[in-house]
């Protein structure tokens, strides 16, 4: 029974650590998102991801640094105590978020497998300037322009991109998806997949995740549009010639990838938007903000690594751990 107990407290520690979190990091966003609407994009996008994941992270350490530490610890060998229906229920949920979740995960890292393997069967390797990774064109239905895989990543691009785009507003798109490719995007795509459905009964992450997308996005035009003024409107007009493609009806294939038009096509206005002031802006300062906006990111998460270090040293909070898991015991009979 002690470690059944511990088990089930564990897995309830994750589940209500972890939908706190996930609350208070939505009212974090909520209350910082009209400020955050005048930052550089990619710091902004860096944030929204930062906050994303912290629900999860910040419960895998509450509970592996401070309390299985105060169970094992403090908790009597032969224990008295059992694992109440409730408390049961809670770690079965728990459990099964957990075992839901990295199914999700298996299945997104298949679903990309079968899908690359079939795109290759049907593709051909193409050259394409400054591009480092293969390449390759395709017939599809969709207009495609699309990096996919996080390991191992290869650009698509559908046939009917290369007769409706100029060379330049091909150059411009695949500009775009380095943006993608530089910053991970497809790495963060399936880690936040997997994190969205961990907690599939909280709905907090999900603006967040939305908002993560839009940023992404937007960062990724603003990477293109360091290449200078004609890059950017060149790539204003192929998203423009891509949407017009897009077959009544139907939406990009959601694979571990990113595509140069995203699911909501409505977006396509505010980017080109953007892509035509960021024609008359100065990159500098863009790129200055980006690099100070990542070692800000970095310096806090090791001062929270450095924090749990010291409170996992400290024996008196243990203890005081132990005897709030004692009370969770009891109200849970």
């Amino acid at each position: 029974m002690y470690e059944m107990l511990g088990i089930c407290l564990s897995l309830t520690g994750l589940l209500i650590i972890t939908s706190l979190a996930s609350m208070l990091a939505a009212i974090l966003w909520r209350l910082c998102s009209q400020a955050a609407a005048s930052w550089v994009t990619a710091a902004r996008a860096r944030f929204l991801f930062f906050l994303r994941i912290a629900p999860g992270c910040a419960a895998i350490l509450c509970v592996g640094v401070l309390f299985i530490p105060a169970y094992v610890f403090n908790e009597p060998r032969h224990t008295t105590e059992v694992v109440t229906a409730k408390l049961g229920l809670l770690a079965a949920v728990s459990l099964f978020g957990i075992v839901f979740a990295f199914w999700r995960g298996i299945e997104a890292c298949l679903v990309t497998r079968r899908l690359v393997r079939d795109w290759l069967q049907h593709g051909e390797p193409v050259q394409i300037e400054r591009v480092t990774i293969p390449a390759f064109r395709f017939q599809h239905r969709f207009p495609v322009i699309a990096i996919v895989g996080a390991m191992r990543p290869k650009l698509f691009i559908a046939n009917q991109i290369f007769h409706s785009l100029t060379s330049e507003e091909i150059s411009a798109a695949v500009a775009h998806e380095s943006g993608h490719l530089s910053a991970a995007d497809n790495f963060k795509r399936w880690l936040l997949r997997v994190c969205r459905n961990y907690l599939f009964i909280v709905p907090y992450g999900r603006s967040l995740e939305r908002a993560w997308i839009e940023s992404a996005e937007l960062a990724a035009d603003e990477h293109a549009a360091m290449g200078g003024a004609s890059v950017a409107l060149n790539l204003a007009s192929a998203l423009v010639k891509v949407a017009r493609l897009v077959p009544r009806g139907s939406k990009p294939a959601m694979f571990a990838g990113a595509s140069l038009v995203a699911p909501d096509l409505g977006s396509i206005r505010t980017r080109v938007l953007r892509l035509t002031q960021l024609a008359s802006q100065s990159d500098s300062p863009r790129k200055a903000n980006t690099r100070v906006s990542g070692l800000a990111l970095g310096v806090c998460f090791s001062a929270l690594m450095i924090s749990a270090i010291l409170i996992i040293s400290s024996s008196g909070l243990l203890g005081a751990i132990h005897s709030a898991l004692e009370c969770v015991v009891s109200v849970l009979q």
